[in-house]
């Protein structure tokens, strides 16, 4: 034995240690989702995830490898494992920034796959560390498998907390290094208590100081050139002159001191006003917006009237507006050039709001505290299903970048401002004869637009309107596209207004009720009048079939499917492909590209790595070879692996909805499955003895997720809108049970298994992130097809597949033989 072979006397202080790594492995996973969002254009969960499970599947297969010798060192090579996860959590996405990696290029150029194959290789290894040192527990002391899981479940539920804590007082890169302190600083301290570890305390003060003393490079974000504010700083006399976050958001406000800021969305080619001095605002490095200056004079604002959010201004002057989404205040300044009496504002990134009152409200003109607006900080969707007023006036504002949505990098953002069911509840908030007023980027060939539209009408039919095509109006510009939604019928006096304003500004007339072809496409003119046919084929009778031969898909967005900027077909590819070299690229939905790059990487990565290795050295791992029972048992983790984070995603993206931002339903969901997973590993025990013990647990799984699936949007849809402390508290005690049910299976095999062979933990460990890896993408793009609620089903399916494999072990410890 060497001479730390005491360091670590017994099982003393690992669970906390356990809990320490899992949680910090955990919370490095919720920080990249936000560290991807702000370098590029998604916080990539799926990606994320996936990666941070192969780390954990190849641990498993380390394990297998080298277990004998790992287990005799344990004291040293557990203690090392988390001094490297510090290490390498904030040098790996160092390295990994470092990268080339631009997503709009995934498909068209060749070194992009390689880049991304990297980056995933790359950032997995810090979770390898973590992985590791939990295993080799679990082998160590193999005996207590439900305490130790059961550490690995509460760690990692608490550290989604504490990351959140973080990034309320740091920025996401500082939050980073804090993690890693904080891991190390607990492994130093719970090392007081080991014997001979000197050598742990030297590790751990050493890194310690290393951290604490890092450069400050490893602190900051490489932006992606490619995204709006790199781009916008390419521009000579351009500088950040702040910039603040919080969990949500990254914000940067920039100004341009040579060459002035002209931002207004949407403004006619003939406008004859511009606007005046403009600060830039960013929000993760993209999605810019501007900061304009209002001295009160409603004539520096005039070019307001000239785009084409203003139409409904002209057809009924509203006395009561809610605009949902207010940002920096640009639909106020346009309410304050018509004198709209009241308005009601959403916002939920409330730091934003609170900047501007203090650092810009001469500038803005007071426009955040105007006399006349209520602001409301919080979600759209559950402010308007919370408030009792209805108004003339519902103005949803443009909040992405037309570079970003053109190029389809939004397409994986889950959205559930532009859904049906979303639709229905701004309709019935309106006063009779008001309008809803939603703008989106022109894109070519129509996507946004005509997806919006089917949007519309398929809100007004569910609503009881048989003739959705009588109220409803579309505008377009050169740049942005306008939609009217209006509680009641188009009059002729509307329609004479309508075209008057359009006239006066050249922008194209697309539908209102009665309108002909000739009306149309007249002044940013396009091959064909392609909004209006389409808009012709969406209300008439062959509205399935028109969405079904489109070249994108522009079926409207629900609840269940969110995804409402996705617009790739896979019929369509080939054509796109046909024209590699003359631009046809750009058509390309690159989201939806990189989700099934990443897709197929993830079970490349996992074959070559978890897979292929343990079967090629099965006998050299251990695995005994018994009959088609023992690899029934394999099966098992297999396809918990995949049921565990088929649920665990569907969840993580319904709740995005209530908790209102992906950041804060991952740390919700994560956590409080994990630590109700937990709790059922501990209690696993009482079942371990039981012959069909396993059943129990699974059954549980079934039931519960089966009334998720038909209740889950009543349960939640009563407290929409209610405070968010009371939201988290809700979904929780939805969460719980379920999670409960959710950490039994795992454990419950794993002790059986170690009945039959200790040597197969290592290949279960391995087995089940084998799947994990691969099974995140695949439930995204599930989730993309058929919706949330079929993730649901087929994981339900996975797990009553898995209670019929696991092969029931007789009283002498053998595998019961049938066969």
């Amino acid at each position: 034995m060497s001479r730390a072979a005491g360091a670590i006397n017994g099982f003393r202080g690992l669970p906390l240690l356990i809990a320490l790594v899992s949680g910090a492995s955990v919370g490095y996973e919720i920080l990249l989702m936000r560290l991807f969002s702000i370098i590029q254009w998604h916080h990539f969960a799926y990606m994320i995830i996936s990666l941070a499970l192969l780390g954990y599947g190849v641990s498993g297969v380390f394990l297998g490898f080298c277990k004998g010798w790992l287990n005799a060192r344990f004291e040293r090579i557990f203690p090392g494992c988390i001094l490297l996860f510090s290490l390498a959590a904030p040098g790996c996405f160092w390295i990994g920034q470092r990268l080339p990696f631009n997503p709009a290029e995934l498909f068209w150029s060749p070194l992009q796959p390689l880049y991304l194959l990297t980056l995933y290789l790359l950032l997995s290894l810090p979770f390898f560390f973590a992985a590791s040192a939990i295993g080799l527990t679990l082998f160590r002391f193999r005996g207590r498998v439900p305490a130790i899981y059961a550490a690995d479940l509460a760690g990692a539920g608490l550290g989604c907390l504490a990351v959140i804590g973080l990034l309320l007082r740091l920025s996401p890169g500082q939050a980073l290094i804090a993690l890693s302190v904080i891991n190390v600083a607990g492994l130093f301290l719970v090392s007081i208590v080991w014997k001979k570890a000197e050598w742990v305390w030297g590790a751990s003060a050493a890194v310690l100081a290393f951290l604490w003393l890092a450069p400050s490079d490893w602190k900051t974000l490489h932006v992606s050139p490619y995204k709006e504010l790199r781009q916008f700083l390419r521009i000579p006399g351009t500088r950040i002159i702040d910039s603040f976050s919080n969990p949500i958001a990254f914000t940067d406000v920039a100004e341009s001191t040579v060459t002035p800021l002209r931002y207004a969305p949407g403004l006619s080619l003939g406008a004859d006003r511009e606007p005046p001095q403009q600060y830039a605002v960013f929000s993760d490095a993209g999605n810019m917006s501007a900061l304009t200056r209002y001295n009160g004079d409603p004539a520096t604002i005039s070019y307001l009237d000239q785009t084409t959010s203003a139409l409904p201004y002209h057809l009924n002057k509203p006395g009561h507006l809610l605009i949902l989404g207010v940002g920096t205040g640009g639909d106020l300044l346009q309410a304050e050039r018509f004198g709209v009496s009241s308005v009601d504002a959403v916002e939920l990134n409330g730091q934003l709001i609170d900047y501007i009152k203090t650092r810009f409200d001469a500038f803005s003109g007071g426009t955040f505290t105007n006399a006349r607006l209520r602001l409301h900080i919080g979600e759209a969707r559950g402010f308007v299903a919370g408030t009792r007023q209805r108004f003339d006036l519902i103005q949803i504002a443009l909040m992405d970048a037309f570079g970003a949505s053109s190029a389809g990098l939004y397409a994986l953002s889950e959205n559930y401002l532009y859904t049906v069911e979303a639709l229905q509840e701004y309709i019935r908030h309106l006063q009779p004869g008001g309008y809803l007023a939603l703008t989106r980027w022109a894109k070519m060939p129509p996507r946004d637009a005509l997806k919006l539209f089917a949007t519309a009408a398929i809100a007004l039919e569910l609503s009881g309107i048989p003739e959705p095509g009588r109220q409803m109006i579309l505008i377009r510009g050169w740049q942005t596209s306008t939609l009217l939604v209006k509680n009641g019928r188009v009059t002729m006096q509307d329609i004479g207004a309508l075209k008057t304003f359009c006239e006066d500004r050249s922008f194209d007339i697309d539908y209102y009720p009665g309108v002909t072809e000739a009306e149309t496409n007249r002044f940013n003119q396009l091959p064909e009048s392609y909004y209006y046919q389409g808009a012709l084929r969406i209300l008439g009778p062959e509205r399935e079939s028109y969405l079904e031969r489109y070249k994108f898909a522009i079926e409207p967005a629900t609840d269940d499917r969110p995804y409402f900027f996705q617009f790739f077909k896979w019929t369509t590819l080939p054509e796109i492909l046909s024209l590699y070299g003359q631009g046809g690229l750009s058509l390309l939905e690159s989201g939806y590209i990189i989700l099934a790059a990443g897709a197929l990487q993830a079970v490349l990565a996992a074959a070559l790595f978890i897979g292929l290795p343990m079967w090629l050295c099965r006998r050299r791992l251990g695995l005994p070879d018994y009959s088609t029972r023992l690899w029934r048992s394999i099966g098992y983790f297999f396809l918990l692996g995949n049921a565990f984070l088929f649920i665990e995603i569907a969840f993580i993206q319904k709740f995005i909805l209530f908790l209102h931002h992906p950041v804060y339903s991952v740390t919700v969901v994560l956590c409080s499955f994990l630590v109700a997973a937990s709790f059922g590993s501990a209690a696993s025990r009482r079942l371990t003895d039981k012959r069909h013990g396993q059943f129990v647990p699974i059954a549980g799984i079934a039931l519960l997720a089966l009334c998720y699936i038909l209740f889950f949007n009543h349960l939640t849809g009563v407290f929409l809108h209610q405070a968010d402390s009371l939201k988290i508290l809700v979904s929780v005690l939805l969460i719980l049970p379920l999670g409960f049910a959710m950490g039994m299976p795992f454990p419950l095999g794993l002790q059986r298994v170690a009945q039959l062979s200790p040597g197969l933990i290592p290949w279960a460990w391995g087995v089940n992130g084998f799947a994990s890896v691969i099974s995140a993408n695949f439930a995204t793009l599930i989730a993309i097809h058929f919706g949330f609620n079929a993730v649901v089903l087929v994981a339900v399916g996975l797990y009553l597949t898995a209670v019929v494999c696991l092969p029931v072990i007789d009283s002498g410890g053998e595998l019961t033989r049938k066969d």
